[in-house]
């Protein structure tokens, strides 16, 4: 970049000479008739000369920016993709995915243009119009002096309308992220779209928001139309004025040098071209500075996920899991969950049930660490959870949500997710273990497989068992399971229900469960209600006292009794 700087000033000082040598020819060898064929020679070659430097010296240094600017805007987006994966759940739980799409592609292209197009156009202009007013105080310091009565006037025009453009660009970038997160929501929701006839509706939608951000275009353009060029040349008009006014009035007293008034007249058409071109990029300009404040302040989010504290290096060596008092709120004010208190020894089940809202995936949102703990204490052999790095939770805790999430690529690579430390048996010994190894073979090419996005191409019940495959080929010493029976058939289920008896041995499980007839056997089961423990037991204690349990697993039997229906 320096150097390009420097080419920048050569590439300047050669352009700003032509005029001065042909007004070396005027006064001194047109006018007065001299032809000295060596300096006229002389004075021909070095004008040509000094075109070819322009030329060469401003092609490289063109060249030289084009690179640093594309360099640091593949900086800036692998920066800000760094970031978003940083950033807790929490963010993203009120942050539209369109939004950040926006910000990640649209906005950092922006700002490229700040680099490739504005950057090198302002400082290659800003040194051009310096050298032509030395160039003028050079030829006549009065007439120099008048002449800068021009930069205040264009310095207010930039001002009017950065002021006014702000505001506008500002309204269409964020109109263009609610349009991305529109149509991210819609190409995610296409299913019940179509299956309730939303078309429509969503159609309207969309097209509301994108007259407004065609709105704010337009109030762009019309400030374009009035303030840049237009506003420019009328400038430029009284400018050029002042300058044949000048040299008029001279001639009444004395002869005037036609070379003087060639290159002041030079001069002023090289000045307002630069200006004009200045101006044209104010709106990239602009544009580039509201895309990048969206850019840097997401950059700048503190909303990062939670991570242990310095100093802690604690490895999970039972798999002992404790919650003490715990209690938790998504917004600081309304608590979903209250005094959690319970405890889990090395290779038990704790189970979770309860009606949709009871806080059941809040428990296993706060242990996996998705969301920091404020009031209460969680544990992991008896060692509070934030003395633990995130490399040690998530390589000896596995997750299954009942949504399985599925990457681009093949099978193999899904399982593996690109830890070389598990070999391809591992693979298929986790495939077999969960029963997924049946039908991964009947597919063409089997463990190679391409898998689509989010693995549409899969029914939900091969999704989950992969899910599980992949959990399985880590090897953790903690389960934690989201409901991830709930998208499997029923013979299915059974075959899971195997493979998860052996994955328990040795192994601490903490289960989500709607089906009660699948947590039968585990060690302790925790009833929830309202974000509190309102029983806990064994399947049979809880049936026994008849209670909330014994209510939920009557229903789910299909026996509705008479204290149901009160």
């Amino acid at each position: 970049m320096l150097f390009a700087f420097v080419l920048l000033l050569i590439a300047t000082g050669a352009q700003i000479l032509g005029p001065i040598l042909i007004k070396v020819f005027i006064d001194d060898y047109l006018v007065p008739r001299v032809f000295d064929s060596r300096v006229l020679t002389f004075l021909a070659v070095a004008y040509l000369g000094l075109h070819f430097l322009s030329v060469i010296v401003r092609y490289v240094q063109l060249y030289l920016f084009q690179k640093s600017a594309l360099k640091i805007i593949q900086q800036i987006r692998i920066d800000v993709f760094s970031k978003v994966e940083k950033l807790g759940v929490s963010f993203f739980d009120k942050t539209p995915t369109g939004t950040l799409v926006s910000r990640i592609t649209n906005d950092t292209e922006h700002i490229k243009e700040l680099y490739v197009s504005v950057l090198a156009t302002f400082v290659q202009h800003v040194f051009f119009l310096i050298g032509i007013f030395i160039a003028m105080f050079y030829l006549n310091s009065q007439l120099a002096l008048f002449c800068l009565l021009i930069l205040p006037l264009i310095l207010l025009l930039i001002k009017v309308y950065r002021h006014f453009s702000s505001r506008y660009y500002a309204q269409m970038a964020e109109k263009l992220g609610q349009l991305n997160a529109k149509i991210n929501e819609s190409l995610q929701g296409m299913t019940i779209i179509q299956a309730f006839r939303q078309e429509q509706r969503l159609r309207k939608e969309f097209a509301a928001i994108n007259d407004e951000h065609q709105r704010a275009w337009f109030k762009n353009i019309k400030l374009d139309g009035l303030l840049l060029r237009p506003a420019v040349d009328f400038i430029a008009v009284m400018a050029l004025m002042l300058v044949l006014s000048y040299f008029g009035l001279d001639a009444i007293k004395s002869p005037i040098e036609i070379g003087v008034l060639y290159a002041f007249i030079n001069y002023l058409d090289r000045f307002f071209e630069p200006v004009n071109q200045i101006m044209q990029r104010l709106s990239i300009f602009q544009q580039a500075i509201i895309a990048a404040g969206r850019v840097f302040h997401l950059i700048d989010e503190h909303e990062r996920a939670p991570e242990g504290t310095e100093g802690h290096r604690p490895m999970i060596q039972k798999g002992e899991v404790e919650f003490r008092n715990v209690s938790f709120s998504y917004d600081g004010k309304h608590d979903v969950l209250r005094n959690i208190s319970f405890k889990a020894g090395e290779g038990e089940t704790i189970a979770l049930v309860g009606h949709t809202g009871s806080g059941k995936s809040s428990i296993i949102n706060l242990l996996m660490r998705f969301y920091q703990t404020v009031r209460g204490e969680i544990l992991i052999d008896g060692v509070p959870l934030q003395h633990y790095q995130n490399k040690e939770l998530r390589r000896k805790l596995g997750l299954v949500l009942q949504d399985s999430f599925l990457f681009t690529g093949d099978i193999k690579h899904n399982i593996r997710l690109y830890n070389q430390t598990i070999k391809d048996k591992d693979i298929v010994a986790a495939a077999k273990f969960v029963h997924a190894h049946s039908f991964i073979e009947k597919l063409p090419g089997g463990y190679e497989y391409e898998v689509g996005e989010r693995g549409s191409t899969f029914s939900s019940g091969q999704r989950q068992l992969l899910s599980f495959a992949r959990t399985m080929a880590a090897n953790p010493k903690i389960l934690v399971l989201d409901e991830a029976t709930a998208s499997v058939d029923t013979e299915t289920e059974e075959a899971i229900q195997l493979a998860l008896q052996e994955m328990r041995k040795g192994r601490t499980t903490i289960a989500i469960a709607h089906r009660l007839s699948t947590i039968k056997d585990a060690n302790l089961i925790l009833v929830l209600h309202q974000g509190e423990i309102v029983e806990r037991g064994t399947h049979e204690e809880l049936l026994q006292k008849k209670g909330l349990y014994y209510k939920m697993y009557e229903l789910q039997q299909g026996i509705v009794s008479q204290s149901v229906n009160k």
